[in-house]
């Protein structure tokens, strides 16, 4: 007879054997107790997977949960929340997926024959562990989490493994053909993002890095057609979690983001609505960022983890998991430190994407636009990575879109008598017909908010719906889903429907062709009414303060091509990079001016220093250059042109925000490349090499971002605001969290720039720095003009002199100086004798200086930037 071991027992050998097969060490904590970890190698069919197991130093049995990582990472992801549930009594354990950090094999996209079975396999291992609770021999209480790929791989275990008890996925996928060939409409933008991540390095830039070779042969495939065809669609389908949706029983958390074109609302809801029918516990947690950047709300979510693991595989009874949904709103800013505030929407069920739905007539008759040959230049929604969670704005009245005339319908409803939240999907009816050959379309529907002056217009949270239709020649009607959203419009706005034959994240067909649509219907608005909100923390009218930099680059980018009315070019000022003149701003129900009677002028290779304390106007006065906010009174002129929202001389302006956002496996050049595409503008107008010549990036350019250091993020953001070289370059902190030489060669970028005959306004706190690289200053504090002009000007206005010495003078002779009448001190420097008079002057100074025989070569005035800043502004801090 022959003896067969339990699965576990037969990992548990195998790890035994192992090299190297891990030991236990203590992870670094403040907080007790202590949580200790494992690093092991488990062998998998051939496959090396690294993992690490956390425990605490709790003794008895308890509940395990396995964490997976996103996508392109590795089990070093997740470490400090690994480390926060060994604290909270978990027994926890990590690994790097496969072809991921330091784990081999091919990448299968949660293949249940691979990803999933070495899931099973981990389960098997913490079923041996003594520490590991068990509901019953090789079944250990154990609970599964992650975020995106992560998240997937939680439902699919809860799906393949009767022994998952809890799972708590996060901005993840349903079904992910859906997700990236939505409506059959490839996501290409997403697509080759997943694609170039799984690249090895290293490697020839196939296209098919570390994937399974019929993943590779799949996307290259979709990538050249265009289009998915039903194999792709079958290969996705068969690795979803859609696939095994009615075998998942357990309870689960669903947290899903708001900011994300990859993996939207509508998958979560999917989840939900199969999960609830199968009688599983169910709470939908929307946050507010998502793989489009923005808040994910870390601390939170993870608290909300715990505790739902707490009630869930503790069996703790008493514990509080929270509503079954909630939404995170924008609530305004926290005046301590800027930063927007969230509050939560909270009902006892989930509602869906399509309760308390109420009608919008639309306006306008059929209209017609074209498909351009080779599908350019596309529109633009959403685009992954780019200003770091652009699509998080638009509840702030903020957004980046872009729709190019003649390539798009529009149907306008009436502005709204009362605010109206959107909570869910909207939908409309359309008749659609086609020009093309086969009688297709492809379209790309989406509602924006737009403002009482009918220009702007925000794209909440950059979301568009696209849609293939098929056999329209003669006209075909179909339904159009909008995207899942929660937004506001306010009173005075309105909705505007818009259909356009191009999205930049997406395949359009390159045959051109003309596209007819009519609405058939009332754009239908869901808005869930059993939501509850809570007290916004902060008043409307401070909304707009946030994330300046994010909204400046939106601007930006929107510069290209939008335009709005403004008075006469100054024929004496076109040469002038920056005239401001009388400007003020008050924000509406504030009792004070934030920027008062400002008047300052920039003249070309000028790198002029913005100083001021907080609060003292300077983030008010950009954003009024920049053209985001209109100034109550006054003008600017920039090279004799009139700011207004839109300006076409801002495309002269280029802007440097403090953690501007790159996708980091995309290399440096390619981030460029993105972001310049995105702009609509030619592409021989960027001007890359003689951006990339002056931030000096080198060999770098050609490495994935990930790899960059701090400084190197900073210069490439830099190269991204020279990016046509714009003849104005604004600056805010561009040397924040930089070390001295990382500091000193930004210092050298900026200065280089200039000496072209360009001119940079930077904005800085470090004095000293400003001191060094700045040619002028404009000192600002409680919104008025302190000082402006050269940096010697003001500096060299102070009461403190410096003697310059022949040679060394004894301690005696220096305190003789001190002691001279008029003279406050006398302290040795760099180079001399630093005098502060108190009463004397220069020339009495000189000749008590001969008298005691002080060896002096020469006496001038001194002081540095800082001193002059406290003086001008009373002692403030910068």
């Amino acid at each position: 007879m022959r003896l067969r071991l339990p699965r576990w027992a037969a990992v548990t050998a195998a790890l035994a054997v192992l090299a190297g097969a891990g030991t236990w060490t203590a992870a670094a904590s403040d907080d007790p107790p202590p949580v200790h970890r494992a690093d092991r190698v488990l062998s998998v069919d051939g496959v090396r997977l690294d993992t690490s197991y956390f425990t605490g130093d709790d003794s008895g049995r308890r509940p395990a949960v396995l964490l997976g990582h996103g996508f392109g990472g590795s089990k070093d992801d997740v470490r400090a929340q690994a480390e926060r549930l060994a604290r909270d009594g978990y027994a926890v354990l990590t690994w790097s997926a496969r072809g991921f950090g330091a784990s081999t094999g091919e990448i299968g996209l949660n293949d249940p024959d691979h990803e999933v079975e070495d899931v099973r396999k981990l389960i098997d291992w913490l079923a041996a562990r003594p520490e590991v609770l068990l509901d019953k021999p090789g079944d250990p209480r154990v609970g599964v989490t992650g975020a995106s790929y992560g998240g997937a791989i939680s439902l699919l275990a809860a799906g393949h493994d009767p022994r998952v008890d809890a799972i708590a996925p996060q901005i993840t996928y349903w079904n992910l053909a859906d997700a990236l060939f939505p409506e059959g409409v490839f996501k290409k933008l997403w697509a080759g993002i997943f694609f170039s991540t799984g690249e090895r390095p290293g490697a020839a830039a196939d296209g098919c890095g570390r994937f399974t070779p019929e993943l590779c042969a799949l996307y290259q495939r979709v990538a050249v057609a265009g289009k998915p065809d039903d194999a792709a669609r079958a290969l996705l389908e068969a690795r979803s979690p859609s696939a095994v949706g009615a075998r998942v029983k357990v309870p689960a958390l669903l947290v899903q983001g708001q900011s994300d074109s990859l993996f939207t609302l509508a998958q979560s809801d999917a989840m939900a609505r199969t999960l609830t029918a199968n009688g599983a516990p169910v709470a939908v947690d929307w946050i507010a960022g998502g793989h489009d950047g923005g808040d994910r709300e870390t601390d939170r979510v993870e608290r909300r983890i715990g505790a739902w693991f707490d009630r869930w595989l503790k069996r703790d009874t008493s514990v509080d998991t929270g509503p079954a949904f909630r939404v995170s709103r924008t609530g305004g800013v926290d005046s301590t430190d800027g930063r927007a505030t969230l509050r939560a929407a909270t009902a006892d069920r989930y509602p869906g994407l399509t309760a308390g739905t109420t009608a919008v007539p639309l306006a306008g008759g059929p209209q017609t636009f074209a498909n351009p040959a080779g599908a350019a230049p596309p529109a633009v929604s959403a685009v992954p990575g780019l200003g770091g969670g652009l699509s998080g704005l638009s509840s702030l009245g903020v957004g980046l879109s872009l729709d190019f005339p003649g390539q798009h319908a529009r149907f306008d409803a009436k502005p709204q008598t009362e605010a109206v939240r959107i909570t869910g999907t909207p939908t409309v009816r359309v008749r659609v017909t086609s020009t093309a050959a086969d009688g297709s379309a492809v379209l790309f529907a989406k509602v924006y908010d737009v403002g009482p002056d009918g220009r702007q217009q925000v794209l909440p949270a950059q979301l568009v719906a696209p849609v293939r239709v098929d056999d329209a020649r003669t006209g075909r009607e179909l339904t159009l889903t909008l995207p899942a959203i929660d937004h506001e419009v306010e009173a005075g706005h309105r909705l505007r429907l818009v259909l356009a034959a191009t999205d930049l994240g997406y395949a359009s067909p390159t045959v051109p062709a003309t596209y007819t649509v009519a609405v058939e219907s009332p754009l239908t608005v869901p808005t869930a009414p059993g939501l509850a909100t809570q007290a916004a923390a902060l008043p409307w009218w401070v909304w707009g303060l946030p994330l300046l930099g994010l909204a400046a680059a939106a601007a930006l980018l929107l510069t290209a091509r939008r335009r709005t009315a403004a008075p006469a070019p100054d024929p004496e000022l076109l040469a002038v990079p920056l005239q401001i003149t009388g400007l003020s701003k008050k924000y509406a129900g504030g009792d004070r001016y934030s920027v008062r009677e400002l008047s300052f002028r920039v003249e070309q290779g000028q790198v002029l220093g913005l100083l001021g304390p907080n609060g003292a106007g300077k983030t008010t006065t950009l954003r009024m250059l920049m053209g985001l906010i209109t100034p109550d009174e006054g003008e600017i002129r920039v090279f004799g042109q009139a700011i207004r929202p839109g300006a076409p001389v801002l495309s002269r302006v280029g802007a440097f925000v403090e953690g501007a956002g790159f996708l980091p496996h995309l290399s440096g050049r390619e981030n460029l490349d993105l972001y310049w595409k995105a702009t609509g503008r030619p592409a021989e107008d960027a001007h890359v090499d003689e951006a990339l010549r002056i931030a000096n990036l080198g060999g770098a350019l050609e490495r994935a971002v990930r790899t960059y250091s701090q400084g190197m993020r900073q210069r490439l953001a830099l190269a991204q605001a020279m990016l046509g070289l714009p003849d104005l370059l604004i600056l805010d902190e561009p040397t924040n969290g930089l070390d001295p030489p990382q500091i000193r060669e930004m210092r050298e970028v900026m200065i280089r720039y200039a000496a072209g005959g360009r001119t940079v306004i930077v904005s800085s706190h470090l004095l000293a720095e400003v001191e060094q690289s700045c040619t002028h200053l404009v000192v600002m504090d409680r919104g008025r003009l302190v000082q402006a002009g050269p940096v010697a000007e003001i500096t060299g206005s102070g009461d403190s002199l410096l003697v310059t010495l022949a040679g060394e003078i004894d301690d005696a002779l220096v305190e003789k100086t001190a002691a001279l009448p008029g003279v406050g001190s006398a302290t040795r420097a760099d180079g001399g004798l630093l005098v502060r008079l108190d009463g004397a002057d220069a020339t009495a100074l000189i000749g008590e200086l001969v008298r005691l025989d002080v060896p002096l070569t020469g006496v001038g005035p001194h002081r540095r930037l800082e001193d002059a800043f406290l003086t001008l502004i009373g002692g403030g801090s910068a």
